[in-house]
């Protein structure tokens, strides 16, 4: 078993049956990995699979997970350096084994260095057709979404890519359920107008049509980060939009001061503690624009604002951001959803939903999706 003389190398772009998930530049001589949940997807008769990765990181090292016929059965950090990785061997050589690589961790926007490219496979099989599931499902958001916190104890505080999981996160779990395709946009931190510190470059609709565009680096640039994305290639059905978690923290947090001009920002709060509404405003303002960005590249796709799993204080602010832009528009394809709470029972590491608060709200979002998938059939 050590030797398997079957084994025959394979780039990946030499595969006719190889499904990308997530966002790409569209070379696959290497194809890099960016956001969470992006990966391959495999189906393979035969005994014996490898997979041929090259990482780089200053930071943050990223982290894969592998499924074979939809369930988790490896998840490892992978350290920096070009080498191959054992997917599954001594298995059945005449099934068919559905698997999935799956990048666990977020794009680390804080870490210009921070690659994760697949090369090549090395099977002793076959490689037979991956269809496309019926719907196909977007998912924009925050740590929420790149599942920072779903895995570890709860008293881990450390911010590091060891607490992200795609795989116990609501995203994947709604797919799941709702048997679709999905691809995720998200970063910690980050919001809609401005980012928890009070940043407002941490902002996902200024970089939403690009790759990856919030990414940096020379890196990151060769591999088409910063391209504008071509929609046209994946219409979503449903665009689902986490964010505003973030934007309600900059109320909490201290004024935040440009590096580069001295100018400071600041979401304020009243002397009762309430918002000040300008501020408030001013996030509908970006919310409102957003919608209209979404839109105008998912033309088809019901749009869905979904929050609420870290608390709802931003939920007045989004329902008036909601009502501006389907007044402003006609469009009533749009709505909002408000997320089950976190509890103490489903926490999880880094005072973030746990797994059990991501299959809570995976199964409220999913059942909420089915009924708007129903009645557009």
């Amino acid at each position: 078993m050590k030797d398997n003389k079957k084994l025959r190398m394979y780039a990946l772009s030499e595969i006719e049956h190889v499904k990308i998930h997530g966002r790409t530049a569209g070379n696959r001589s290497p194809l890099a990995l960016f956001w969470t949940g992006s990966g391959i997807e495999l189906n393979a008769k035969g005994s014996e699979l490898w997979v041929e990765v090259e990482v780089d990181y200053r930071m943050y090292e990223p982290w894969i997970s592998i499924l074979v016929n939809s369930v988790p059965v490896s998840r490892q950090m992978l350290t920096a350096g070009r080498y191959w990785v054992c997917v599954f061997r001594g298995m059945d050589e005449n099934k068919i084994k559905n698997v999935r690589i799956v990048k666990d961790v977020q794009a680390m926007s804080g870490d210009t260095d921070c690659v994760l490219k697949i090369h090549t496979l090395k099977f002793d099989g076959v490689f037979m057709p991956v269809p496309d599931k019926p719907y196909k499902v977007e998912f924009i958001g925050d740590s929420i979404t790149s599942g920072e916190g779903a895995i570890g104890a709860k008293t881990e505080e450390d911010w590091i890519p060891m607490w992200f999981s795609a795989v116990h996160n609501y995203t994947a779990m709604t797919a799941a359920a709702l048997n679709a395709d999905y691809r995720v946009i998200s970063q910690s931190g980050w919001g809609v107008l401005t980012g928890w510190d009070n940043n407002p470059h941490s902002n996902i609709p200024d970089y939403y049509e690009q790759v990856c565009g919030l990414l940096a680096g020379e890196n990151n640039k060769a591999l088409g980060a910063f391209e504008e994305h071509d929609f046209a290639s994946w219409q979503p059905d449903v665009v689902v939009v986490n964010l505003g978690t973030n934007d309600g923290g900059a109320f909490n947090s201290p004024e935040w001061s440009d590096p580069a001009t001295g100018e400071t920002h600041k979401q304020r709060r009243n002397e009762d503690g309430s918002y000040r509404e300008e501020d408030l405003e001013a996030f509908v303002q970006a919310a409102c624009a957003f919608l209209v960005k979404l839109r105008r590249n998912n033309p088809k796709a019901h749009i869905i604002w979904a929050y609420g799993m870290l608390g709802i204080p931003m939920m007045p602010a989004i329902y008036c951001a909601v009502d501006l832009y389907m007044k402003s528009t006609g469009d009533q394809r749009v709505s909002v959803f408000q997320l089950p709470n976190m509890t103490e029972e489903t926490a999880g590491s880094r005072t973030h939903p746990g797994a059990m608060a991501h299959e809570h709200a995976a199964k409220e979002l999913s059942g909420y999706i089915k009924d708007i998938l129903a009645s557009k059939i």
